[in-house]
């Protein structure tokens, strides 16, 4: 696919990669980058060839954060009126997983689009930061919330208010990342993983995806009702019949999404 100026995309089978493309400026993000990738997100949204979104950046860092040049002049009016985090509110809305594979700086803004994907596979030597309070802002992107879901509120608000850098062992010991692999091995590995996942039934990863989402937000048992009727709605799909027949007839399942 082409067209875009700040990302590249491709898929490969049923597995979609979009990759930040703003090497020299260590994938630092403007508005049109991030207006590209919402665009590219939810094309692969539609795509029904595409079960699973992978997103990288390109060269030595994942994201250095928001492209300050960009930001340094704005006042609160032309932020209100531009509404500047709406396409980031669209990414919440992708429902297909998303696996971010991460390296080298994941800072500011880089930190909050690793936050967006639902599984952070990442490089050895990783380096995640919310330097903002150093710039005398904040994250404005979902970080505070994102972070603070994850790992807690003191160890959120430390973390924020030093911007200290979190090292990628750090961060899978309080479950920000799922696994941690060598730099050189950390595509095929997340491939490998994206591969495994695209075989799954969609509807299936979907609504588990639908579900887990509303437990951070949900009381239990409203949770537990939520979870409930997904359950009883995959019963509808033919993936449904084809899983469980073919677990009663010894073979391989062959997924449709329907």
């Amino acid at each position: 696919m082409s067209g875009y100026e700040f990302i590249e995309t491709s898929i490969k089978e049923n597995i979609a990669v979009i990759e930040l493309n703003r090497p020299r400026q260590l994938n630092s993000l403007n508005r049109k980058m991030i207006g590209e990738l919402v665009v590219a997100m939810e094309a692969f949204e539609r795509n029904d060839d595409v079960r699973v979104i992978v997103l990288t950046g390109k060269g030595r860092a994942f994201s250095a954060g928001a492209d300050i040049d960009e930001m340094t002049n704005t006042d609160p009016i032309s932020l209100e009126l531009m509404n500047q985090f709406a396409d980031w509110d669209r990414l919440a809305l992708i429902k297909k997983p998303i696996i971010g594979a991460v390296k080298g700086f994941v800072f500011g803004g880089g930190f909050e689009l690793a936050l967006c994907c639902d599984i952070l596979i990442t490089a050895s030597g990783t380096e995640f930061s919310f330097p903002e309070v150093g710039l005398g802002v904040m994250p404005g992107a979902g970080g505070t919330q994102r972070l603070t879901k994850l790992v807690g509120r003191t160890k959120a608000l430390e973390w924020l208010w030093t911007g200290e850098r979190i090292s990628a062992e750090t961060a899978l010991e309080h479950g920000i990342v799922n696994r941690i692999v060598l730099a050189e091995l950390l595509m095929e590995e997340t491939m490998k993983f994206a591969s495994k996942l695209a075989k799954q039934p969609p509807l299936s990863v979907r609504l588990i995806k639908d579900s887990v989402n509303k437990a951070v937000d949900y009381p239990l048992y409203e949770g537990m009702q939520y979870e409930r009727k997904n359950f009883y709605l995959l019963f509808a799909t033919e993936d449904q019949k084809e899983g469980m027949n073919a677990f009663l007839e010894k073979r391989k399942p062959d997924y449709q999404g329907k």
